[in-house]
């Protein structure tokens, strides 16, 4: 899998998810739940690919070394 995001997109997502998901214990159940959708920005900046990326052909490769 390639990756199709660039590291700032990769930053700010990994920001987001953490901070959705620090949420948990804010908020009382069942709207607590509603924070595990952190996981999906999460999973995407640690994997640096998005499939909603791919499907809409928007591919932005990596900074190159």
């Amino acid at each position: 899998m390639t990756r199709n995001m660039s590291a700032l997109d990769r930053g700010v997502r990994l920001v987001a998810g953490i901070v959705i998901l620090g949420l948990y214990g804010a908020l009382t159940p069942p709207w607590s739940y509603l924070t595990l959708i952190g996981l999906l920005p999460l999973g995407t900046a640690l994997t640096g690919y998005c499939p909603t990326y791919a499907a809409f052909g928007k591919n932005r490769p990596a900074l190159k070394r």
